[in-house]
């Protein structure tokens, strides 16, 4: 085998191994853990070229093969998130560096760059696992890193913000296991594969159903969906400026795919959303959260909770397409998660620019900021639109492709109050800009002691990449809906069961005179079977 063979184990082994060696070399710890982020992000781009032809890539750890072996999954899906996930932490690293002694307490930077490798590390095992136990193991990996990465903030709030998400993730994560339990209890299997073979012929029974009642919980409660988002707009306003770009563009993302995961994989779409009607209420959810986040979004004085709360808009726009029940709407899923975590980890990276400018992140410190700090606010803006789905934008492009999908799957009335919730994006936006732009400046700058220029430049790039792939959606677009296609259109076969091996003519011509040889062959004397007799 090849380097190239192991990738998909190498992907969650860099950062997971790395993580105790950058906590013991503590004078090269921000280099080696810039650079093992680094390293992540190439194996993942190296995954997603390799299963661009629409195949699967399938790891077996130490050689055992499922259900009795671990095993890991590349498809195109996971591909594309883990791809999207170890790009924004790896800018997102690379933009705390300068401000982790500033932001983090002293004397545990090292233990800082660890957490955020954990943390990375128990992301990417979930998006690749074909292990629903090894799912839960590597949710709380990445979630016990996260609520310490939160914590580490030096403000008193982060403790209590790090505290509230610890009570509802611990809530969600035992949801999860339930849940998890539950699906073995009935199929026997905790295989991924498997347990979507089984659990076929399995639809009607009580635990089936309580099982993918505690696992959709769990994962709502990760993913804040509304109402269930309460731990979010403090996770990601007080942790330190790099901790809330990294968790605002990969957290939820991963979750989102988990669910996906769930509800297309696990149990079948079919019975998801037309046995059980689960479409209806995500549906419903996700438009109530649509306006609840971004009508709060609207009240806040500060920029970090601001994006807090268009966050959990944006889950809803995430599982508004989920809950249409269609490839389209599998596709339009992908698109935004991708334009979503890009677009919001590089606003989170310019407010902290600006906060590293101004000494603040509350919008009355930002009059007159737009003449002042022309590059920081432009960036702001160029952000903003791409929230709010400007085209031009990478925002445009997956928004766009949720209308689409709502109109095709029938629910206009979904697809128009998608657009009215954009319309209050444009409030929010708005609300900064005017600030920025059209009020006098009564303050001067009160820079803090860190560097912009290093919160700037990895932003721009990412900026760059929303405005290019708005303007040049093609090859983004045309990847999502194979995996989208790839996703919905997979069929399970139950581990150690070999996939029927379809027979074309050739084959059969083949076999028939393969068959003819042997009785041919036959030893004089001995009869080969009787015409009509069972072989």
């Amino acid at each position: 085998m090849t380097l190239s063979d192991h990738l998909p184990v190498l992907l969650v082994l860099t950062p997971l191994l790395g993580a105790p060696i950058v906590s013991l070399f503590r004078s090269i710890s921000r280099p080696l853990a810039t650079l093992l982020a680094a390293a992540t992000a190439a194996i993942a781009w190296g995954l997603v070229q390799q299963t661009a032809d629409g195949s699967e890539l399938n790891y077996h750890l130490g050689g055992w093969a499922p259900p009795i072996g671990i095993e890991y999954e590349i498809s195109m899906a996971a591909a594309w998130t883990v791809a999207v996930v170890s790009t924004l932490a790896f800018f997102s690293i690379l933009a705390g560096c300068h401000n982790a002694a500033r932001e983090v307490t002293e004397g545990r930077e090292h233990l800082y760059y660890a957490a955020f490798l954990l943390c990375l590390a128990g992301l990417l095992g979930m998006a690749t696992t074909g292990d629903a136990f090894n799912v839960f193991v590597f949710l709380e990996i990445s979630s016990l890193s996260t609520y310490t990465l939160v914590a580490m903030g030096k403000g008193r709030r982060s403790f209590t913000a790090a505290f509230n998400y610890l009570i509802l993730g611990t809530i969600g994560g035992t949801f999860i296991l339930l849940g998890i339990g539950l699906a073995f209890q009935a199929t026997g299997s905790l295989n991924i594969d498997d347990i979507a073979a089984r659990i076929q012929d399995l639809r009607g029974s009580r635990t089936v159903l309580v099982a993918f009642g505690f696992l959709a919980t769990g994962l709502s409660i990760k993913l804040a969906v509304f109402p269930l988002h309460q731990w979010l707009p403090g996770a990601y306003a007080e942790s330190p400026t790099a901790v809330g770009a990294f968790l605002a563009g990969t957290a939820t993302k991963v979750i989102y795919f988990q669910l996906i995961r769930v509800c297309v994989m696990l149990f079948g779409a079919s019975y998801v959303f037309e046995e059980l009607h689960f479409g209806t209420l995500l549906r419903w959810l996700s438009v109530f959260g649509m306006f609840v986040g971004s009508l709060a979004a609207v009240y806040q004085t500060s920029l970090k909770r601001l994006l807090a709360f268009s966050s959990i808009g944006q889950v809803g726009y995430l599982t508004l397409a989920l809950s249409l029940g269609s490839e389209l709407g599998v596709r339009a899923g992908l698109l935004h998660l991708a334009a979503h975590g890009i677009t919001k980890c590089a606003l989170f990276l310019v407010t902290g620019a600006i906060v590293a400018t101004t000494g603040s992140d509350r919008l009355s410190r930002l009059a007159g900021f737009g003449k002042r700090r022309p590059l920081i606010a432009f960036a702001f803006v160029v952000g903003g639109i791409g929230l709010i789905g400007v085209p031009g934008t990478a925002g445009f492009v997956s928004k766009w492709a949720l209308l689409r999908a709502a109109f095709e799957s029938g629910h206009t009335i979904i697809a128009v109050l998608s657009l009215a919730s954009s319309m209050i994006a444009v409030v929010y936006v708005w609300r900064v800009v005017e600030v920025m732009y059209l009020k006098p400046s009564v303050e001067t700058d009160s820079a803090d002691g860190s560097r912009p220029w290093a919160l700037m430049v990895p932003a721009s790039i990412l900026l760059a990449v929303s405005i290019g792939a708005g303007l040049y959606s093609a090859p983004a677009t045309a990847y999502a809906s194979r995996a989208a296609s790839t996703l919905w259109n997979r069929v399970p076969v139950a581990a150690g069961l070999p996939e029927p091996r379809p027979v074309h003519h050739d084959d059969a011509h083949d076999a028939a005179a393969e068959h003819g040889a042997h009785e041919s062959a036959a030893p004089e004397g001995q009869a080969g079977p009787e015409e009509g007799s069972t072989p």
